[in-house]
């Protein structure tokens, strides 16, 4: 449950506890005084009829039977109930609104049996309702007097229906209050989750960033509990804003030094390869001399690919190096296998594309540049008789290309890194030439500048890296 819920759920739960437990000890004590209210107006009535019925007994003399009816003539009390036990006999009576009615063989029954277990308690006589009934005694005859609990039990209902009502409106009208007063509570609260929402939306990863996103100021007010979450978040955010620019900064730096270093070294370096190919031509060099020079030589023209390939990717940081213009895949891909077959004959090289040229708008040197550098991965890293399959195809309105091999695979463990700048893969995909490291980098940087991505799926046996970029139709 959400934290208004629980606290809904707490407060209107201990509340109705305590209106429950008012509720009873209000009924209870209400109760009780009504009762004892009752019970002394019984006794009262318990007097008189005791007197009533010794005056009918001595009346008895004059002929006049003794019965609870006699008694009760001239009584104008409704509700007044009274049963008399003698040695000939025993009758008992109710006063009404319309006279006196006598009591039934099954409800006076009743009524005797329940006086029999105690003095004072309460009867229900069917069809004449709940009685409260006492017991005197008065020369040999038992005299039971008793009043009606109609006005008790609907006072008692009364009391019930409105304690009840009133504690289903106040729980209501807590129940709405509380939910207003949690929800402005919180407000703070979901101010900063959705400010962290945001810039968890936003791409720290790469790229000049700046963090704008705030809690308002509003509902950051370090004067409160939620709202010193709000404004610990804006203090943590300055920081992380501050943290990413110098971070920003030491790579736009770094960025410069590479690309400048890069752009410097390709004078000495070319000047290095330029004089080993010319010593080279020096017949009478002895053969130590032509070999090392011939090392200097490879070893130069590898740094020169190392230089290039900074250079290339500082650049591309930056923005930079891309040309765009209209390009056709399917051509672009026919050419990059014909220029692939030729250094692996050992393996086993397919294309697969569609009749219809896929077009794009691009840099189709750079772009080509990608196919190069996918086909070369996938001949370097598989061994020979590898069948290696170059597709394009259009798919949901993108531009998708794909390189397949049926080679041993990748290790799931260098898979995440093989994209990184000087990244190398394991046994199974091992090096065999001299490679920089940086080609997948560079395809990596060059399909991001086009607006794309590139994924990998690999298993032995069944390795694919697919290239797609967001298509715009060329006119």
């Amino acid at each position: 449950m959400t934290l208004q819920t629980r606290l809904m759920a707490a407060v209107i739960g201990f509340v109705s506890l305590i209106l429950i437990i008012v509720a009873v000890i209000t009924s209870a004590t209400l109760g009780q005084a009504l009762e004892g209210r009752l019970q002394d107006q019984l006794n009262r009535i318990a007097s008189q009829t005791t007197v009533l019925v010794k005056q009918a007994q001595i009346l008895t003399v004059a002929g006049r039977p003794l019965t609870a009816q006699n008694v009760l003539a001239g009584q104008h009390y409704p509700g007044l109930l009274l049963a008399i036990a003698f040695e000939d006999g025993a009758s008992g009576a109710l006063v009404t609104s319309e006279g006196t009615t006598v009591l039934s063989d099954a409800q006076f029954e009743a009524l005797t049996d329940a006086v029999k277990t105690s003095p004072n308690t309460s009867v229900m006589l069917d069809g004449l309702g709940s009685f409260s009934v006492t017991v005197r005694e008065s020369g040999g005859i038992g005299i039971v007097t008793g009043l009606p609990r109609d006005e008790v039990q609907s006072t008692m209902a009364q009391l019930l229906t409105v304690i009840t009502l009133a504690t289903l409106g106040g729980l209501i009208l807590l129940a709405l209050t509380t939910t207003i007063t949690i929800r402005m509570s919180l407000r703070p609260l979901r101010a900063v989750a959705a400010t962290a929402m945001r810039v968890a939306n936003q791409p720290l990863d790469r790229g000049e960033v700046t963090i704008t996103e705030r809690v308002p100021t509003y509902e950051a007010d370090p004067r409160t509990e939620t709202g010193l979450v709000g404004a610990s978040l804006n203090k943590l955010l300055d920081h992380v804003n501050d943290s990413l620019a110098s971070r920003q900064n030491n790579e736009e730096r770094m960025r410069r030094f590479v690309a400048d270093a890069s752009h410097e070294l390709r004078t000495p370096l070319a000047s290095i390869r330029g004089y080993s190919e010319l010593s080279l031509r020096d017949r009478t060099l002895p053969d130590t001399a032509q070999t090392a020079l011939e090392r200097i030589q490879a070893q130069s023209l590898r740094m020169t690919r190392l230089v290039e390939d900074l250079l290339l990717l500082a650049r591309l940081d930056e923005g930079q190096e891309l040309v765009h213009g209209t390009v056709d895949l399917t051509q672009l891909a026919l050419e990059g296998l014909a220029d692939a077959r030729p250094t692996a004959p050992e393996h086993h090289w397919s294309i697969d594309v569609p009749e219809e040229p896929v077009t794009m708008l691009g840099d189709a040197g750079r772009l080509h540049q990608v196919v190069a550098n996918l086909l070369a991965n996938a001949r370097t890293h598989t061994p020979a008789g590898t069948q290696i399959t170059l597709g394009v195809a259009v798919e949901n309105d993108q531009a998708v290309i794909r390189v397949h091999d049926d080679g041993p695979g990748i290790d799931p463990q260098v898979r995440d890194e093989m994209f990184a700048r000087f990244a190398r893969g394991d046994s199974s995909r091992a090096r065999q030439t001299g490679g920089t490291g940086l080609g997948l980098a560079i395809v990596k940087a060059i399909v991001e500048g086009h607006d794309g991505e590139i994924s990998v799926e690999s298993e032995p046996g069944n390795t694919t890296f697919a290239v797609r970029f967001p298509r715009t139709p060329v006119v």
